[in-house]
């Protein structure tokens, strides 16, 4: 394989210096066959003085290069690189004739055929350096240009960019020229899309999805219309820029590697979200977010874009932050925070905590190899917290006043944080230099740790800080409700500031039974309750009147367990007194969650862990038998779902199979009957046969990802001989594709199965380097996240993966993935030892 140079920051500065890229016409043949396509691509750009640089591209056959109607060489091309020697100050026209290859994995531009009906589809995930798998490019987000995309597809396709779109005939569709947009957001999606149309402000709209799943995106059109024209509408009340790009459309393709990216004018989703079986209202809160925070980098990213990607988060974070927000203002989802709180501060904490972290806005991101890195829960979820702590301790009103000064001074072009936090600075007084220093510039969590002082008619509260971080935070006082013994009644919330620059004032009264810090959430910080809350808490959790406050203490708690401050079998414990009482879905998802995979399957021991599984399946009992009123749903789904997970027999599940319907209900959909089939299989309750039914009955994309998680499960040595092969075979082919090889490595890892699958462990430090050198980041990413050995936790498993980090190279995405997966199996040792 061709070395592929990453492109280093001082690379990119050097080469901003020298050029202005004005346009990219860019002509795309998706009629050549099933492996490549023609890409042709003409660039008009100017250098400011004589000097050598260099265009990337990753061909499968770079056919001729002209420079100023001069030829060049090809066989110049080191790896991903096309050299332009001698390059003169002044105007130039460069034409690149190139051959690419289509994907398999996401990247570029990624080729896929439904298995339903036999339909292909392709469409570009061109993030960070992808672009020069498509066309010829100067592949940095600070030479921005205008675009020009003609797509030659067959006669029944229809073609999306980031543009309106207009066939001229004989299958060429051409785009509308692009304002300047960064490369890395060129967007192209081509097939036989089914599309629904509106215009909203006199731009036209449209959602599109593969034709099998016309019927799912038709039954949500609505609720997705009337989400994106509510969001739309409260962004334009909160930005003065308008929006800046000629159409919005939102199409959901399949395989895709995140869970959306923000295109202008052409947002691309993970089609899962056209939902094909029975979802929670979390999760069409979920689904709506990910609308609103990609409608928000229109403005945050894409209209004013990160001069180099060490400002990351100057997308994500504000992205985070303006969906949940703008969710909860314009919709009917008015309770988001609490979601935000038990999903994606966790994802942000844990990342904090592990020898990977790195500041929200690191000083210097090397290359781009490095920058692929940061996309964590710090640069999403640790962000956002710390800019909604930003706007409690700003006031909304100046916090938008900075954000509009910022559009207007940027717009169409690039800035840095510290161009952000001068626009910032030109709306208040207070010092946002020394906040961004202490929030933005700083790895780790702080801890607030409460003591409470009692005396007769009195009480104070003193709040220890571990770190350095100022926090504003919002503190709840609670009584018991003395009529029913079990309900806790708030007394009153107040705000107070952390380090406090006096002694904390007394209050009046007597001393409550529960002192929550961080209340409303509104910062981001480890909570330690003082000992009697703590107790309230464990008795009475589930008597605390807002939801959002729950979720800070059930984040206490867990947080607890991971620290080796509270057994997990206690956590355990409170989960089954306190879930069956509990209202909200995304707490009791969390949860249940957190429950299952890390109590259950990696805290406790695995001597442990069937007693674990009967205090689960009981509490799922609970939560289905109190659900029979048909009342709740949503709590049916998810404790239906979570019974089916972690069933220690067949016989119940296998029954509901059987029968296509959970007493009381609901009926099976294809989810249910998947995860049902697949639970069978790590039981040794299913067979090959019983699989290739299934998939008959369920022939789509999930289906066949459904039939290889199955039979990645089967406890049989052929079985997982099979999937090995499958996911870490030696063929160059690498026909598996990234949802393949992530349904496959699902499946593989049963602890159940430990004894089975022990000589796998050794195996997958070895293969798993060799398969990401071979196939890339995006399987190096799902190698490290799913096919990870996670159940093994032992010292052994540690002294392996510690081995093949110091001897065997890894390249950097498995080398993440591999520093965080051993960092939380060293942590679940020392739970388990605990």
């Amino acid at each position: 394989m061709a070395r592929m140079s990453v492109l280093t920051r001082d690379e990119a500065q050097n080469r901003a210096q020298l050029l202005d890229v004005h346009r990219y016409t860019v002509e795309l043949d998706l009629t050549t066959g099933d492996e490549t396509f023609d890409s042709r691509t003409l660039i008009r750009f100017s250098a400011r003085t004589d000097a050598d640089t260099f265009v990337e591209i990753k061909p499968a056959e770079l056919r001729s290069v002209t420079l100023d109607g001069q030829p060049l060489d090809a066989a110049t091309l080191d790896g991903n690189r096309l050299p332009l020697k001698n390059l003169a100050a002044g105007e130039h026209e460069l034409r690149v004739d190139a051959s690419m290859r289509y994907s398999r994995t996401g990247e570029g531009m990624h080729r896929f055929t439904d298995p339903t009906d036999g339909e292909t589809y392709v469409y570009t995930q061109l993030f960070l350096d992808d672009v020069q798998r498509v066309f010829a490019a100067f592949d940095q987000p600070d030479l921005k240009a205008v675009f020009e995309l003609g797509v030659t597809a067959p006669q029944h396709w229809t073609v999306l960019a980031n543009g309106v779109t207009e066939h001229t005939g004989e299958g060429v569709w051409r785009a509308a020229p692009t304002p300047l947009i960064s490369t890395y957001l060129v967007a192209v999606a081509a097939g036989p899309w089914h599309s629904v149309r509106t215009e909203h402000r006199g731009l036209p709209f449209g959602i599109h999805c593969r034709r099998s799943l016309a019927p799912y995106l038709d039954a949500d059109a609505d609720e997705l219309l009337d989400i994106t024209r509510a969001c739309f509408d409260r962004y334009h009340e909160k930005f003065e820029e308008p929006y800046p790009f000629d159409s919005y459309d939102q199409a959901f393709v399949p395989e895709f590697n995140a869970g959306a990216m923000e295109n202008p004018g052409l947002v691309t989703f993970r089609d899962e979200f056209v939902y094909r079986s029975a979802v929670t209202d979390t999760e069409r809160q979920t689904r709506a977010m990910v609308v609103a925070h990609e409608m928000a980098h229109m403005w945050f990213g894409d209209l004013v874009t990160l001069t180099w990607w060490d400002d990351i988060w100057l997308n994500e974070s504000f992205a985070e932050y303006m969906g949940y927000q703008t969710l909860t203002e314009a919709t009917r989802f008015t309770d988001t925070w609490t979601d935000f709180g038990v999903t994606r501060k966790p994802w942000g904490y844990d990342a904090d905590q592990r020898p990977s972290t790195h500041p929200v806005a690191p000083e210097n991101v090397q290359d781009t190899a490095s920058a692929l890195l940061n996309f964590d829960g710090i640069s999403y979820a640790k962000g956002a917290s710390a800019l909604r702590q930003l706007v409690a301790w700003l006031g909304e009103k100046d916090f938008l006043a900075g954000i509009n000064t910022h559009f207007r001074r940027h717009r169409f072009g690039n800035a840095r944080l510290a161009d952000f936090l001068d626009s910032l600075a030109s709306a208040t007084e207070r010092d946002v230099h020394a906040w961004a220093d202490a929030w933005l510039r700083t790895t780790g969590v702080d801890t607030l740790t409460a003591s409470v002082d009692s005396r007769p008619g009195q009480w104070t509260l003193a709040l220890d800080r571990t770190g350095e971080r100022p926090h504003r935070v919002t503190v709840g006082v609670y009584d018991r409700d003395l009529h029913d013994g079990r309900s806790l009644l708030l007394r009153e919330r107040y705000e107070t500031d952390v380090p406090q620059d006096t002694a904390p004032e007394p209050h009046t009264g007597t001393r409550p039974a529960l002192v929550v810090p961080n209340d409303l959430d509104l910062t981001y910080a480890k909570i330690r309750l003082d000992d009697t809350s703590l107790e309230t808490v464990l008795r009475g959790l589930s008597g605390i009147p807002d939801t959002l406050t729950r979720a800070v203490v059930w984040n206490t708690l867990r947080d607890m367990v991971r620290d080796g401050e509270l057994a997990p079998a206690d956590h355990l414990a409170t989960a089954a007194a306190h879930l069956p009482e509990e209202t909200d879905l995304a707490l009791v998802q969390g949860v249940l969650a957190f429950a299952s995979v890390h109590i259950a399957g990696r805290y406790l021991t695995p001597d442990q862990r069937p007693a674990a599984l009967a205090t689960l399946t009981e509490l799922c009992r609970d939560l289905i038998r109190r659900t029979e009123d048909g009342d709740h749903p949503g709590l049916r789904l998810i404790a239906v779902r979570h019974r089916i997970d972690t069933a220690a027999h067949p016989d119940a599940i296998a029954a509901w199979l059987a029968e296509g319907i959970v007493p009381g209900g609901p009926e099976l959909d294809p989810e249910l009957r998947w995860r049902v089939l697949a639970r069978l299989a790590v039981l040794g309750a299913t067979d090959e046969a019983a699989i290739a039914a299934e998939l008959e009955r369920d022939p789509s994309a999930t289906g066949r990802e459904g039939a290889a998680r199955c039979r990645a499960a089967l406890p049989d040595e052929d079985a997982k001989a099979r999937a090995w092969d499958a996911m870490f075979g030696s063929d160059d082919r690498a026909d598996l594709s990234n949802y393949l090889f992530t349904a496959t490595a699902q499946g593989f890892w049963q602890p159940e199965q430990a004894d089975l699958v022990r000589p796998y462990v050794s195996r997958y430090f070895k293969d798993a380097v060799a398969v990401a050198a071979r196939r890339g980041p995006a399987i190096a990413e799902a190698a490290g996240r799913w096919a990870f050995p996670a159940h093994a936790v032992d010292a052994e498993t540690l002294k392996l993966g510690e081995k093949c980090l110091r001897k065997a190279d890894p390249i950097p995405a498995l080398r993440r993935k591999l520093v965080d997966q051993l960092d939380d199996l060293g942590r679940a040792l020392r739970v388990q030892q605990a």
